[in-house]
């Protein structure tokens, strides 16, 4: 758990002691402490992931060999894929193999699977970036709007709009994209990946909910920071309206902020399974679809492993930016 200590609020310190706070040894003892918060979370999460799939109804070498196969062609087949050895014995060499990136070889492509998993990662992290650039773009202006103009009946208007973003599915709106923009006004590639414009509309879908929830964030917390003392301050100094939003208010609000983008942005990369689905977008949730259907179990272990290192740099990141936003900001302890 990140430990973040700040005097009260008020009008934020010179940034010259920007480097001197991110450099200290308390950062760097909180980055290692973090980098081993961070494997020992990602060892659980596949010892999880190792454990509940093996336990889930289902047989792979039924999947392989079909409803025509005999016991003998199942027993064969478990034996080729070592399913007949004791869990225990599977998670033990299961370890071994983690060690050397040896994830085993996908029963599916009959490839090895953390092979096929780097195939398609960086078609789900191109949507991902895509759609988080997208979502930081319209939302933040969008949230400063809403606040500064909070209680009247434009901020009510754009409630509407950003609740109706909020409460539409992702496969619903991702349909009615495709209709639209891909059927009726054949403009852009309904699926696949064959130019850039395909991008446009899985990253407009995914991004929809996104700045509904971004974008009412960047409200409460931009309220809040209007309402506060230092703000006051400045306006009583002549501050101008645009500079104290700019300078002051959303500076004070942009942590809460950012760490929302980054959760958001690592939920993504562990691949958006029905955006993927609809748009037959290569990326890594088509290809957990894939796994779980035919209970490719080295392909869902080698896809769990990629993601959850992506999603914990991700964290990692972010955390160490808190000091840039907020020179008041330590990690690990308070300077003293």
């Amino acid at each position: 758990m990140t430990q973040l200590t700040a005097s009260p609020p008020s009008v934020p310190a010179a940034t010259n002691s920007v480097l001197p706070a991110f450099l200290t040894a308390p950062t760097a003892r909180y980055v290692v402490r973090r980098l081993g918060q961070s494997v020992l979370t990602i060892f659980l999460t596949l010892t999880t992931v190792f454990v509940l799939i093996r336990m889930a109804p289902g047989d792979p070498a039924y999947s392989m060999a079909g409803p025509l196969a005999t016991t003998e062609d199942l027993a064969q087949i478990r034996t080729n894929l070592g399913l007949d050895q004791s869990i225990f014995t599977q998670y033990a060499l299961y370890l071994k193999g983690l060690f050397t990136l040896d994830l085993g070889t996908s029963y599916s492509f009959q490839a090895p699977a953390f092979d096929v998993v780097l195939q398609r990662i960086p078609y789900t992290i191109t949507l991902a970036i895509a759609a988080i650039l997208l979502t930081t773009v319209v939302s933040i202006p969008l949230g400063i709007w809403m606040a500064r103009r909070a209680d009247t009946r434009r901020e009510l208007g754009a409630n509407v709009v950003t609740i109706a973003g909020q409460s539409m599915p992702d496969f619903w709106t991702g349909l009615m994209l495709l209709t639209f923009f891909a059927v009726l006004i054949p403009v852009l590639p309904a699926a696949g990946f064959t130019t850039w414009s395909s991008l446009i509309l899985p990253a407009v879908t995914v991004a929809i909910l996104q700045i509904a929830l971004i974008s009412r964030m960047v409200r409460r917390e931009m309220v809040s920071a209007y309402a506060s003392p230092y703000v006051t301050v400045a306006r009583s100094r002549g501050v101008t309206e645009r500079e104290i939003t700019w300078r002051y208010a959303l500076r004070n609000s942009s942590i809460p902020v950012l760490t929302a983008l980054g959760t958001r942005f690592a939920s993504m990369l562990n691949g958006v399974v029905v955006v993927e689905v609809v748009f037959a977008w290569p990326g890594v949730g088509s290809l957990v679809v894939r796994a779980l259907e035919t209970r490719d179990y080295p392909l869902i272990q080698a896809t769990v492993l990629v993601t959850a290192v992506l999603a914990v740099l991700v964290q990692l990141a972010v955390d160490l930016c808190y000091p840039l936003l907020d020179p008041r900001v330590r990690l690990g302890k308070a300077a003293s």
